[in-house]
């Protein structure tokens, strides 16, 4: 088991990643947050179903808890979900010096954490993340529930106070998640570390080969790149928006297909190559794309977009986008692999984007 510290402007908490972290609830508990007077727990159907057991176990005998369920994945993350959540909250009595445990993947993370921040103006919580997917989001404190019209559009910037990431949860992903979730994994290395990308394009060739001890290095890797970005701009006043590179047309696609019906990670796989080729028509980026796009294939990633699906209706998701400023869409690209930059970008560029995409 590794660790490593999360610093903020306001607070700092450690993120514990291996085989037997969530042991590390219990010391917590103990050492941190004596006072808490209620526990919730809450988590998806998949893993109240499959490890409720595990977390049980571990949790302060003293303290008492309550457990509520949600729907798995992007379903989780409705206006109606996050009003139950709060009633159950509620309805079970917690009150502010009451602590959320997010147990699940990165929606139940996104969830857990916007009801932890809006109960009673906010009260603490922790990130029990269980899918490679969440190594992302349950680190940086965004939070949110998605809007017909956009994913994460109403959220808060709030920080856990802890993120306890047992690996062994992992194993039970099915092979989509595992796609799903190293799509982020990727993005860190695009946008921050070179050599990063060039370990992972020579030594990752099959995911189900992929031994446990390399997933949790790429985990840990992937975890200090967003930690150090965090650290800098906390709110997404500059560099953080860097961490969106490829979700600007993933999550136009995510939200046009309907939420649930393309993973999150490789709607931002597709996002990723959009911008990878916009990266080399204006930066004349030196990545070789068409390896890219194999390694990435030969990784069972699909790239294909639904014909039903116009350009026009995910340029007008696009405009949406919380990056955008007045009518202008802003884009992450690479200059380089490790140089990401904000660009205005026209209409007809995305076009021709759109259309390479359609191509492949």
């Amino acid at each position: 088991m590794q660790s490593l510290n999360v610093v903020t402007m306001d607070q700092t908490y450690p993120v514990w990643v291996g085989d037997g972290a969530i042991n590390k609830l219990k010391e917590l508990f103990q050492e941190s947050f004596q006072s808490v007077t209620k526990i919730l727990v809450i988590s998806d159907e998949n893993v109240t179903n499959l490890h409720k057991d595990v977390l049980v176990k571990v949790l302060p005998e003293q303290i008492d808890w309550k457990w509520h369920t949600v729907p798995k994945g992007e379903q989780a993350k409705s206006f109606a979900v996050f009003e139950q959540c709060i009633s159950f909250a509620l309805e079970s009595q917690l009150d502010r010096k009451s602590c959320i445990l997010a147990f699940g993947g990165g929606a139940t993370g996104d969830l857990a954490g916007y009801v932890a921040a809006s109960f009673m103006r906010g009260i603490p919580f922790i990130q029990i993340p269980t899918t490679i997917l969440a190594h992302d989001s349950a680190v940086g404190g965004k939070v949110a529930i998605n809007h017909p019209l956009g994913k994460n559009m109403v959220g808060h910037f709030y920080q856990p106070k802890a993120v306890v990431y047992d690996t062994r949860f992992l194993r039970t992903l099915p092979a989509q998640e595992i796609r799903s979730g190293f799509a982020e994994v990727i993005k860190h290395a695009l946008i921050q570390d070179a050599s990063f990308l060039e370990d992972l394009m020579t030594n990752l060739q099959d995911f189900q080969a992929m031994d446990e001890q390399y997933l949790q290095k790429c985990l840990i890797r992937g975890i200090e790149i967003k930690a150090n970005i965090v650290a800098v701009d906390e709110k997404e006043h500059g560099i953080r928006a860097f961490l969106n590179f490829g979700h600007t047309y993933g999550h136009a696609l995510e939200a046009k297909m309907g939420y649930g019906n393309i993973t999150h990670g490789e709607a931002v796989m597709i996002g990723m190559m959009y911008a990878l080729y916009l990266s080399k028509k204006y930066f004349k980026l030196t990545l070789d794309l068409h390896k890219f796009q194999n390694w990435i294939e030969s990784l069972g990633y699909q790239l294909n977009i639904s014909t039903s699906i116009s350009f026009e209706d995910l340029f007008n998701a696009m405009k949406r986008d919380k990056k955008t400023i007045g009518q202008h869409v802003r884009f992450v690209l690479l200059k380089q692999i490790g140089e990401p930059v904000l660009v205005d970008m026209e209409e007809k560029d995305l076009l021709e984007a759109d259309a390479f995409i359609r191509s492949i």
